[in-house]
């Protein structure tokens, strides 16, 4: 089976549909699959629901597509660095699904591994909690999260062979595995592609199992917030 194609719109071919659930991978603007995303901007793909960790920057990342008003929802822990996410937020245009950071990565988890549900406390007594089960365990009260059960992962990896193991670089290695796990379908965008058995077993980060797509590309790796102090004289 080939898993190897041309183009991120090639990858995309066939896959988008408007309405649809899309998980994506990366943190602020490290690992996240941008050739991808500005294919499915490219696309005209509407009335998305996407769940990610962030929604990146104004002009970069998801926040294309929030420019494109291509996004219904999201599903995020954390909006502070993109305003027009702000914006569209709270003029009531954009649905906001508030996820504590290590409850979304575990929703994703959870979908990869087919849980629909799991407890936690993280957010017990917040307006996380409001609606949701509540259960008590040991005289500890929980709350059930379900699992996230994507149309579409889109990802970020380092290296891939053609049987679509990835291996993560540093930071990237936060929301791509678990985003690559809950989807029907997953997308992983590269910046190398190697044969199998070039990769070492014990530094593979996601078993090819759960990919079906992989485009290689460029990338522009933008640093989201640059932060440099004087060089010292000598």
């Amino acid at each position: 089976m080939n898993k190897i194609y041309p183009t991120a719109a090639d990858a995309l071919d066939g896959v988008l549909f408007d309405g649809m659930l899309i998980a994506a991978g990366g943190f602020g603007l490290c690992g996240i699959p941008e050739l991808l995303i500005a294919a499915i901007r490219d696309a005209g793909t509407k009335d998305l629901t996407v769940a990610s960790n962030n929604a990146g920057v104004d002009d970069f990342g998801l926040g294309v597509l929030l420019q494109t008003r291509q996004v219904k929802k999201m599903m995020s822990s954390y909006v502070g660095e993109n305003a027009e996410f702000m914006r569209q937020y709270l003029s009531g245009e954009l649905e906001l699904e508030f996820n504590p950071q290590g409850t979304l990565a575990e929703r994703m988890r959870a979908g990869g591994c087919g849980i629909p549900g799991f407890y936690t406390k993280t957010g017990v007594g917040t307006v996380i909690a409001e609606g949701k089960e509540h259960k008590d365990f040991d005289g500890e009260t929980y709350i059930m999260e379900k699992g996230i059960f994507a149309d579409l992962s889109i990802v970020k990896a380092w290296k891939a062979d053609t049987t679509g193991n990835l291996v993560f670089r540093k930071t990237a290695r936060n929301f791509n595995p678990p985003a690559a796990m809950c989807g029907k379908v997953c997308i992983v965008e590269v910046e190398e592609i190697v044969e199998p058995g070039e990769l070492d077993p014990d530094t593979i980060h996601l078993p090819g199992v759960y990919v079906h797509r992989i485009v290689q590309g460029e990338h522009e790796k933008r640093i989201e917030q640059r932060t440099t102090r004087k060089r010292e004289e000598a």
